[in-house]
């Protein structure tokens, strides 16, 4: 069964329909990639994903657990929203790090506000506390941060700080890791180190999706890929369908523009 499935979402803004029946399926351990043109509705699926918007259609269902059905009118309060995210792990692709709290914090915060809502919280504050900074640490050591830990975001690189989002996102252990284009605000340079970092999170099977503009990346990480243009899913499969034999004409020629801006 897969962990993930998204049944015939629709998303507009006023008139402008942004997504257009958007289904597709994830395997638990898989990276799936979204390519697509700026404006294609990459960004607005990721968002439906994690709750963030609500589609007006379908249906989003995670481990056989229907999480959004359009098509169920009954409101949901802000802590029933909060628990729905926590399926989902959302890395931006400004980092959006507090700026007053050190990497570890930033990695620690959300789980020690979780942590509140235990009933057995208050008895067990310190052991609690200890075992969430004790699994920080394991994070930000597995993004090479051992020596930046008490850094502030602004003492970091770019790089270094999509790190310590990373190690965030993993940090209340979800289902599913998002990314919304992790490197379009770094430099070149900088590139490299988080792209590494999302290859050993795939070498690991974590599972995640992955919109992205690193077409090399997305075919040799990937294990599916959709492609987008104009809110609807074009085509859809492995990398070698779709980088190599692809025999759709709008896929063929975004990635030949790709080719020749590249």
């Amino acid at each position: 069964m897969p962990i993930l499935e998204v049944n015939h979402i629709n998303k507009s803004f006023g008139s402008t329909k942004v997504l257009d029946d958007i289904s597709f399926s994830l395997d638990r351990g898989k990276a799936l990639a979204i390519i697509g043109s700026s404006g294609s509705g990459k960004t607005t699926l990721l968002r439906c994903l994690n709750f963030l918007e609500t589609p007006n259609a379908g249906r989003i269902i995670v481990n056989g657990e229907t999480l959004f059905d359009a098509a169920d009118h009954t409101s949901k309060s802000d802590a029933e929203i909060r628990k729905l995210r926590l399926h989902f792990g959302m890395v931006f692709q400004s980092f959006n790090l507090f700026p007053q709290y050190t990497a570890l914090e930033n990695v620690m915060l959300a789980s020690l506000l979780l942590a509140r809502e235990r009933p057995d919280y208050k008895q067990r504050k310190r052991e609690i506390h200890e075992e969430i900074e004790h699994h920080a640490i394991e994070l930000l050591s597995q993004m090479s941060l051992e020596g930046r830990m008490s850094h502030y975001p602004h003492q970091l690189s770019g790089g270094q700080q999509q790190r310590v989002a990373i190690a965030r996102a993993l940090a209340l252990k979800p289902d599913i890791l998002c990314f919304d284009e992790p490197t379009s605000a770094l430099d070149p340079e900088l590139t490299g180190e988080v792209l590494k970092v999302i290859r050993s999170l795939a070498d690991q099977h974590t599972t995640m999706i992955i919109v992205t503009h690193e077409m090399a990346f997305a075919r040799d990480v990937a294990d599916h890929v959709l492609f987008m243009d104009g809110g609807v899913i074009v085509e859809q499969g492995t990398p070698t369908e779709l980088f190599e034999n692809t025999q759709n004409e709008r896929t063929r020629a975004f990635l030949s523009r790709f080719s020749q801006n590249n």
